[in-house]
């Protein structure tokens, strides 16, 4: 693997000076403001170029919609043949997108190259759901009838990516979308533009080599969130993806809703895992530390509130602290790092008020101290921080976007769930035990109210199998695996009369 991000560009095939708007396969440089793409391991500039303007989402949309209008037409097992090529292709940049990755978002080695891995995986899941686009037929109450639904694509579907996983979000959405008929228009992080720069690249790549693809079946605009607002208001986008915070989902589907489209929202998620009694203490230990330190804690899947039985707390936080003390965090570029740097200075801010106010609401902090790396000076690294607090306070009912583990204690099962429920959050959760009772109440419907609830597994981390997602105010969208492409198609409900009589449903007469 590389560790330079400019030979990782040029391998794939970015060579010009990186342009904010992609209109199918043409490049176009924008006219708005001035970008500045820095790194969060050295605070080094990678990229200045300038942002696209609202003038160039018409033109975008307008793209995307002659290119869906002949994309629909395509036999979904092509469409599925086309995926399988881009799949090929990222392997063959695996390497190269994750030091991309790494670089623009600060995820050391072993996540990157997980993070481009789950884009392969995701090929792999649309080829085969390209032959498996499924309607039912329905038994019909009216003889010589039948009843059936199918399928259709629905239009070109925005996407609107988050910095922390800045390559396999939109691959999520955009490959389910191409084996369902739809075109992409993809919004990324201003954060992490030549993550999405690359991967346009890639697609410009198989597309043209691809006869019957559009020019248009995928297209990328690079800007704020007056972008992001734009594409929302367009009705000529009927599904708009939006993954990032509870404020930004509330806009987007504030502003779907008013022209009656489509939102699939994934945003905040603020994560616990229950520690029965029974549980596993090693395997304990090494599943919360994954799913609260990994990306920094920078996932909305990470791990932020561990509700401990009072019989093991002091056991299991000892040897909790003891890992931290343990681990290494650095460059994740070098060998051996497992927790690299915070995006900005503004998420380190956040952290320090966010340990700032526990301390106030009774917390006891361990670490969270902001480490000084004086080679990566710019970059704003910590040290992952552990909080014993005495309740679920309010500031333990916030999701910091940081590496803030709160830690509480419980007495019973149901004082735990209810603990573990009492957040506006919704998206994934975990309980450690080895008793079969506790594990089926966690996933009953008087458990978890998340949309991902584990068992022995942490919170963080999921596989593409599965529709993922979460509920109350993360959102309620599903994406990735099961029927979460049922989102980006349309379904038509058909009655077929074969027979040579007219009979109404309901028994109805109607006859003069």
């Amino acid at each position: 693997m590389t560790y330079s991000i400019h030979e990782a560009l040029q391998r794939i095939g970015v060579v010009d000076q990186p342009a904010a708007v992609a209109v199918g396969t043409k490049w176009q440089t924008g006219a708005g403001e001035l970008l500045t793409g820095k790194s969060p391991i050295d605070g080094s500039t990678l990229a200045t170029f300038n942002e696209a303007t609202l003038g160039d989402v018409g033109l975008v949309v307008d793209t995307a919609q002659s290119a869906f209008l002949k994309w629909r037409e395509v036999p979904a097992p092509r469409r599925g043949e086309f995926v399988r090529l881009l799949g090929e292709a990222l392997r063959e940049h695996k390497a190269d997108l994750a030091t991309i990755v790494s670089w623009e978002a600060g995820k050391i080695t072993q996540e990157a190259i997980g993070e481009v891995q789950e884009m392969i995986d995701i090929c792999d899941f649309a080829v085969g759901l390209s032959r498996q686009l499924y309607g039912k037929t329905i038994a019909s109450e009216r003889p010589g009838h039948r009843l059936m639904e199918q399928w259709h694509p629905l239009g070109p579907i925005g996407v609107i990516s988050a910095f922390n996983f800045p390559v396999a979000v939109w691959a999520w959405n955009a490959m389910l979308a191409f084996v369902c008929g739809d075109t992409v228009i993809w919004k990324p992080s201003e954060k992490t533009p030549l993550c999405a720069i690359a991967c346009q690249q890639i697609v410009n790549q198989v597309a043209q080599n691809f006869p019957e693809a559009p020019n248009g079946i995928s297209n990328l605009i690079i800007g704020g969130a007056e972008i992001g607002n734009a594409l929302a208001e367009h009705h000529d986008v009927p599904l708009i993806s939006a993954t990032g915070s509870i404020p930004m989902g509330r806009a987007v589907a504030t502003t779907v809703a008013k022209r009656l489209g489509r939102s699939l929202l994934e945003l905040g998620g603020n994560n616990a895992m229950i520690v029965t009694e029974s549980a596993d203490l090693e395997m304990t230990v090494r599943s919360a530390l994954f799913s609260a330190v990994g990306t920094c804690g920078q996932r909305c899947t990470s791990l932020r509130r561990l509700i401990v039985h009072e019989s093991i707390a002091d056991q299991l936080l000892s040897a909790l602290k003891n890992a931290y003390q343990r681990l290494p965090i650095g460059n994740p570029l070098e060998p051996g790092t497992l927790v690299g740097p915070l995006v900005d200075q503004r998420a380190l801010e956040t952290m320090q008020h966010a340990l700032k106010t526990a301390k106030q609401q009774g917390g006891i902090v361990h670490f969270g101290h902001q480490i000084d790396e004086t080679e990566y000076a710019d970059g704003c690294y910590v040290h992952p921080a552990i909080v014993e607090m005495p309740g679920q306070t309010d500031i333990v009912q916030q999701e910091t976007f940081a590496p803030i583990l709160y830690v509480m204690r419980y007495r019973t099962l149901d004082e735990a769930i209810e603990m573990h429920n009492a957040v506006p959050q919704g998206l994934s959760s975990a309980i450690m035990t080895n008793d079969i009772r506790q594990a089926e109440q966690f996933l009953s419907p008087a458990g978890s109210d998340c949309g991902i609830a584990n068992v022995n597994v942490g919170p963080s981390g999921a596989e593409i199998g599965g529709a993922f997602g979460g509920e109350k105010e993360t959102g309620g969208g599903r994406e990735s695996g099961s029927d979460a492409w049922k989102a980006y198609m349309r379904r038509t409900t058909n009655t077929i009369n074969y027979s040579t009589e007219l009979p109404l449903a309901q028994g109805i007469k109607f006859d003069l």
